[in-house]
């Protein structure tokens, strides 16, 4: 989602918990300013949809939840919270009862052009302060593609870039695998790592 500034003014944290209860849109919070969050359309919805199905059908019966944009992340308590795309969390402290999460294993975010670059390089940084978090995806809405950064035992961040048909995400610590062509499913994209090339 691309944050736009809400107003010029800075918020207690309280402030911005009572703006989020009563607001119809959803907003950014950083080190008291509030940014509303506009809102996903086309192939940006779709691409989130099926990152939301496909790992729900995967962590049916596991006692993992996934939750989408539009439940609350507190990265940096009183510090920082967003509302990652998507979001799986196992801890028992992230019922569904609650407003804001705390301890997610997995954060993905579809790349848009004008959030790219904020959500490799800013959201990273910050999302990276999570003790637990494992896996973040960013997932491409224009062509098939998944930039994977995995958390090693050493606490090393490794990367992969995921571009064919038969490639999956390996989430071991659930158990489970999200598949690049669920991701892309009833979507006019192709793997282009699959196409057929054309001799000159």
């Amino acid at each position: 989602m691309e944050p736009a500034l809400a107003s010029p003014r800075y918020y207690a944290v309280e402030e911005y918990f009572a703006l989020e209860e009563v607001s119809e849109v959803r907003h950014l919070f950083y080190r008291g300013e509030a940014f509303a969050m506009s809102g996903a359309v086309g192939m940006h919805t779709i691409v989130k949809q099926n990152c939301v199905v496909s790992l729900r059908l995967a962590l049916r019966g596991r006692g993992c939840r996934v939750y989408d944009e539009n439940v609350r992340l507190a990265v940096l308590e009183g510090e920082l919270y967003m509302y990652p795309d998507v979001m799986v969390t196992c801890h028992p402290d992230d019922s569904p009862n609650k407003v804001m999460m705390r301890h997610p294993v997995v954060l993905i975010e579809v790349l848009s052009p004008g959030t790219e670059s904020h959500d490799r390089v800013w959201k990273f940084s910050r999302y990276t302060q999570l003790a637990s978090l494992q896996h973040y995806l960013l997932v491409s809405a224009s062509s098939w593609l998944v930039e994977w950064y995995r958390r090693e035992p050493s606490g090393v961040w490794s990367f992969t870039p995921l571009a064919s048909q038969e490639d999956v995400v390996t989430i071991l610590e659930l158990g489970i695998t999200l598949p690049l062509a669920d991701i892309y499913t009833e979507l006019d994209i192709q793997p282009e790592l699959d196409k057929p090339r054309t001799l000159q």
